[in-house]
């Protein structure tokens, strides 16, 4: 057994002491969560579930919009949750609104925009704010998400690039589907979204995170529902998310995790 396996095993069978000391009894939990951080949630989930027992039933949905599927639309209507995973300004709003219990959202993960084409296509010199800006220009399709990425490229980056007017009619913003679906079906030349959501998707290169001058980093983070039936299970839960355990799935999916008590 290699030493990074060994270690990752041993930080798993701490963890799990850990949380089955605080949650001695099996439960549901059920979680809401977007996009950015679901590929190593995923993958972490059935460790949690063998550690702890619990039972973890997942919704999946963008942090904000107007979808049918998105978090804040589906906790309007009276979705059950315990656990809100998303963007952190999102749940920042939602905990403005009571959706949140107070002093129980953690951050997790820091999330860079990454650029994506169509396998094979050819990849765009991304390296600087003039060629990005030169590679959208010649771009006769372009797409973004409905999430905290897409706000950002379609209210700020094409404003900064001076290119908005040009924008208009060639760049649209994509709902609920993840943007590298689009790109890969030939929908979009180029494609915008978080680097995590872009790596789990086929058919698709990614020429790589959008350069320092242009880069927008996400925070995603993670919260107790008001209305959780199971906010300790729900604890540990994010717990183990934001624990060594946890670190090598998160970093091979394309975040930045952000160790307890650190600040934004």
């Amino acid at each position: 057994m290699r030493l990074s396996k060994i270690r990752h095993t041993l930080a798993l069978a701490i963890v799990g002491s850990l949380l089955l000391s605080v949650t001695a009894t099996a439960a549901e939990v059920r979680v809401m969560i977007s996009g950015g951080l679901s590929a190593a949630y995923k993958a972490l989930v059935p460790e949690f579930e063998k550690a702890t027992g619990h039972k973890v039933l997942t919704a999946y949905g963008p942090s904000m919009g107007t979808t049918t599927n998105a978090i804040p639309v589906r906790l309007e209507r009276g979705e059950p949750a315990d656990v809100l995973i998303m963007v952190g300004y999102a749940l920042e709003d939602l905990a403005k609104k009571g959706k949140v219990t107070a002093g129980t959202s953690v951050d997790l993960v820091k999330s860079p925009i990454a650029v994506a084409v169509k396998s094979g296509a050819p990849k765009p010199d991304i390296s600087t704010a003039d060629a990005v800006k030169r590679a959208l220009l010649a771009a006769k399709t372009i797409a973004y998400s409905d999430s905290a990425s897409g706000v950002y490229v379609s209210t700020e980056m094409f404003d900064k690039l001076g290119i908005k007017q040009e924008m208009e009619g060639k760049a649209r913003k994509i709902p609920a589907t993840p943007v590298g679906e689009i790109v890969a079906h030939g929908e979009a030349e180029i494609g915008f979204q978080q680097m995590s959501e872009l790596k789990p998707v086929e058919g698709i290169d990614i020429i790589g995170p959008l350069p320092d001058e242009l880069q927008k980093i996400t925070v995603f983070s993670a919260g107790i529902a008001s209305v959780s039936k199971e906010p300790e299970a729900g604890k540990a839960l994010i717990k183990f998310l934001a624990s060594p355990a946890a670190r090598g799935e998160i970093v091979k999916s394309g975040l930045d995790p952000i160790a307890a008590g650190a600040t934004n």
